[in-house]
């Protein structure tokens, strides 16, 4: 999967581990924080807390799931497409025989 910054990572969000993630959440809220006007630079700390908050929150809500569990599902997946394929082959052959 491609971790480059490419506007909205929130996929990268719902595949990476729990610290990958605070690391990613800490970046935007400060990132979100920069941006605020001028006249409200004096409360950057605030509002760097203050999106924090409301990501970890909002993703917190989301159904995503681990990098790792990501991963085992993606193996189960592929371990029974080739269990299907088996079968799919076993089944045309006895057709073929009637």
């Amino acid at each position: 999967m491609d971790k480059s910054n490419h506007g909205n990572n929130f996929d990268d969000h719902a595949h990476s581990d729990a610290g990958t993630d605070r690391f990613n959440i800490d970046q935007l809220a400060k990132k979100l924080a920069s941006l605020a006007p001028a006249s409200l630079q004096h409360i950057q700390k605030d509002l760097e807390g203050n999106m924090r908050a409301a990501l970890d929150s909002g993703l917190r809500k989301m159904n995503l799931v681990s990098r790792e569990e990501f991963d085992v599902q993606t193996a189960v997946l592929a371990r029974t497409r080739e269990k299907l394929e088996k079968l799919e082959k076993i089944v045309k052959e006895l057709e073929s025989r009637t």
